[in-house]
């Protein structure tokens, strides 16, 4: 058996948001990472940094296909996670949830090696319970424009818990709230990103709806520190679990918080609301309290002072380089 210095982790989508930060986390933790993505949402540029690192290994490789190396444990990240991207390709997205899901159990039970599939709050739809309990069902849409996404991820928690149940595997099911940090993609359509580079650029914000909606917005330092904790919990702690900030704000708030942290002059701009897109998102942390000992400790204006820091230099980046 391995020592927890030299545990070679597999993290799939590890070029991209999520996973790049898994990837550091995993690294500054003493494990091998062995980095695998296929370039749809990730991108080189997130993990260029670790290239060098010695206990660092990338692979290009789209998880609906069979993949086979020799791990100790499995992060299964690999799946677009905005609207923009998952409803680009509705059929490949499902594909991905849940091909990419059998993949890699697939590969967790051959090597006997416990495995962790980062579900989502998309599982709960627009829900008709507030704050939402890992208990709940949830109220999806199964033919709507998202159902590739909230249902290709229902039915992957369906296939971790068959595998867990019927084979013996070793499984942790996280399902993440609203994320937000550094190396969020500028263009995914995710409603901190879209503000701040709105923001940054003088544009118009756009608020979806009349901005009464809510969300909660965790930092990703956290909800990394999440994943790490559910991962090294015991075995009869299975999941699923939320993992997210229970602050609830509304997308106004949010926008007048971007507003004044950039010191943009940008002005609201209102459009109609996209179909079945939930009124309110609130985790119910409290399995994550009791059984992890887990709770985010970043507030939403020192993470929001971090993230536009980034877009800042990316933006700056980009001005360079259009001058060269």
């Amino acid at each position: 058996m391995k020592t927890f210095a030299t545990k070679r982790v597999l993290v799939t989508g590890g070029a991209g948001f999520l996973g790049s930060h898994l990837c550091e986390r995993l690294l500054a933790d003493g494990c091998e990472v062995l980095c695998v993505d296929n370039y749809f949402t990730g991108t080189r540029e997130n993990v260029a940094h670790l290239l060098s690192h010695p206990r660092f290994e990338l692979m290009r490789h789209d998880v609906t296909f069979p993949l086979y190396v020799e791990v100790d444990e499995i992060y299964n990240l690999a799946c677009p996670a905005s609207p923009v991207h998952y409803q680009h390709d509705p059929v490949q997205t499902t594909k991905t949830s849940v091909h990419g899901a059998i993949n890699m159990l697939g590969l967790a039970k051959r090597l006997n090696a416990r495995i962790f599939q980062a579900s989502t709050s998309e599982v709960y739809g627009d829900p008709e319970v507030h704050p939402q309990p890992e208990d709940y069902r949830g109220c999806v849409n199964p033919i709507g424009p998202r159902a590739c996404y909230d249902e290709g991820k229902r039915c992957a928690e369906t296939l971790f818990f068959d595998y867990h149940r019927q084979c013996g595997l070793s499984i942790k099911v996280a399902r993440i709230f609203n994320t937000y940090g550094p190396r969020m993609h500028p263009n995914d359509g995710r409603v901190v990103s879209n503000f701040i580079v709105q923001a940054l650029e003088g544009r118009p914000i756009t608020i979806y709806g009349d901005g009464s909606q809510t969300r909660s917005f965790c930092y990703v330092d956290d909800l990394i520190e999440g994943f790490v904790r559910l991962m090294a919990s015991p075995a009869d702690i299975t999941g699923p679990i939320n993992l997210g900030n229970p602050g609830e704000f509304t997308i106004l708030e949010l926008a007048e918080a971007v507003i004044r942290l950039t010191g943009s002059r940008s002005r609201i701009v209102h459009k109609p609301l996209p179909q079945d897109d939930p009124k309110q998102r609130q985790p119910d942390i409290t399995r994550a309290k009791t059984m992890l000992n887990w709770e985010p400790t970043i507030p939403l204006e020192e993470g929001l002072k971090r993230t536009v820091a980034y877009f800042e230099m990316q933006l700056d980046l980009q001005r360079l380089r259009a001058a060269e």
